[in-house]
C-alpha cells in the first residue's frame, strides 16, 4: 500500500485538497516524469525475464497479449459506449488506455519466491509487452480524433510502430550483449543501454519505443544472465525514486470534482473494467491451457492499472483531442481503484496462490 500512500500524499498537497502545488497535465515535465518511470520499470522487468520460462512456458503469456488485451479493450469500450455515452471512437481510446496491466503493482507479485515460477513469469511477460503493444492503438485512435492529423492510416501507423519496435529492441538488446564488459559493469550502463534504445526508437522513421526497452532487456538478460542481478541491485534505489515520483505527481493532478465528472457512470466503467473486462478476457484466452484454475483466476484478477496507463493519458493531453481531459479523468480513476484494490490483494493473493498448484499433472 506503499503506492496508495504516496498517491494519497500528491493529493493532499494539490489541489484536491491543500492547493499547495499546481502542476500542469499538458507540461513536458509530467510527461518526462511518467515515461522515464516506465522505461526504467520496463527495462529491470526485461531483464528478469528467464530465458528457460521463455521457451518452455511462453504460450500462456502469448494468449493473454493475442487474445485476452484485445478483449479486455473491447469490453471496455463497449462499456464506456453504453454507460458513460462516448463515442465508439473515444470509447475504443478509453479500451487501449486501460487494457495493458502495469509492471509496477506486479512487482509483489512476481518477484515473490512462494507465487509459482509460471505466474510469475506470465505476468512478468504480459506486463512489460502490453505496455508496449498498448501504446501503437492509444496513438492510432489519438490521430483520429486529433484536429491537426491529416492523411493518416491507422494500420501502417501499427505495423511500423510495433514492427520497429521489436526489431530495434532485439538488435540494441544483442549489440548491448556484445559490447558491455564482463567484470559486472552493467548496473550503471544498464541505464545508459535503456536509454540508448528509446533514443533510437524514437529517432526517424520512430518505433515503439517502450516495446524496444522492454524487448531489449529481454534479449540482453537471456544473453547475459551474468549481470541481470547485479543491475537490479544497483537500480533499486534510481526504480523507486522514479516510480514514487510518478505516483506523487500523478496525485496532485487528482481531484474529486475531475475523478468524478461523470458520477457512477464513471464507478460503472470502472468496475467493468477490473471485475468483468480483465477477468473475462484472461478466462478466454487461458482457456484449454495446463495451468489449473486458481491460477488463471489469480491472473485474471490481477491485471492492474497504474503507470502505462497514466504515462498514455498524459500524452493525449497535448494533442488537440477534444474532450481528452474527460478521458483522463475516466483513465485516473480506473488507476486510484486499481492502485487501492489491487495493492491491497497483492500479498494475500500470492500466498493464496503459493498454497496451490499452478499446472495441472501432464496427461498421458
Amino acid at each position: 500500500m506503499r503506492v496508495a500512500s504516496v498517491v494519497l500524499a500528491g493529493f493532499v498537497l494539490g489541489p484536491g485538497l491543500l492547493d499547495l502545488v499546481h502542476p500542469d497535465p499538458r507540461s513536458e515535465l509530467v510527461t518526462v516524469v511518467a515515461v522515464v518511470a516506465l522505461v526504467t520499470i520496463l527495462f529491470r522487468d526485461g531483464l528478469e525475464v528467464e530465458g528457460e520460462m521463455l521457451r518452455r512456458a511462453w504460450r500462456p503469456p502469448l494468449a493473454k497479449l493475442v487474445v485476452g488485451m484485445p478483449i479486455t479493450a473491447a469490453i471496455v469500450a463497449l462499456a464506456a459506449h453504453a454507460i458513460v455515452g462516448l463515442d465508439w471512437t473515444r470509447s475504443f481510446l478509453v479500451g487501449a488506455l486501460l487494457s495493458p496491466t502495469d509492471p509496477v503493482l506486479s512487482s509483489s507479485v512476481v518477484t515473490n519466491p512462494r507465487v509459482p515460477r509460471v505466474v510469475r513469469h506470465s505476468l512478468n511477460l504480459e506486463s512489460g509487452l502490453n505496455d508496449g503493444l498498448a501504446l501503437a492503438p492509444v496513438l492510432a485512435l489519438a490521430a483520429a480524433l486529433s484536429t491537426d492529423t491529416k492523411d493518416f492510416t491507422w494500420w501502417a501507423f501499427v505495423l511500423q510502430d510495433v514492427g520497429l519496435g521489436v526489431a530495434f529492441g532485439v538488435a540494441c538488446g544483442w549489440l548491448a550483449s556484445l559490447l558491455l564488459p564482463r567484470d559486472g559493469g552493467l548496473p550503471l550502463l544498464g541505464l545508459l543501454v535503456a536509454a540508448a534504445t528509446w533514443g533510437v526508437a524514437v529517432a526517424p522513421p520512430h518505433a515503439n519505443a517502450y516495446l524496444a526497452v522492454f524487448v531489449c532487456a529481454i534479449v540482453l538478460g537471456v544473453r547475459r544472465t551474468d549481470h541481470g542481478e547485479a543491475f537490479a541491485r544497483a537500480a533499486a534505489p534510481f526504480v523507486a525514486v522514479a516510480k514514487y515520483a510518478v505516483f506523487a505527481l500523478f496525485g496532485t493532478l487528482l481531484t474529486l470534482g475531475g475523478l468524478f465528472e461523470d458520477g457512477w457512470a464513471a464507478v460503472g466503467l470502472v468496475a467493468a473494467t477490473l471485475l468483468v473486462a480483465r477477468p473475462v478476457a484472461v478466462l478466454v484466452a487461458l482457456a484449454g491451457t495446463r495451468l489449473t484454475a486458481s491460477a488463471r483466476l489469480f491472473m485474471a484478477w490481477f491485471g492492474p492499472k497504474a503507470v502505462a496507463t497514466m504515462a498514455y493519458s498524459f500524452l493525449l493531453l497535448g494533442r488537440s483531442i477534444p474532450g481528452d481531459e474527460r478521458i483522463f479523468h475516466l483513465a485516473a480513476l480506473a488507476v486510484v481503484v486499481s492502485i487501492v484494490v489491487h495493492g491491497a490483494t497483492d500479498r494475500p493473493g500470492a500466498e493464496w496462490m503459493a498454497r496451490r498448484p499452478a499446472l495441472r499433472a501432464a496427461r498421458d
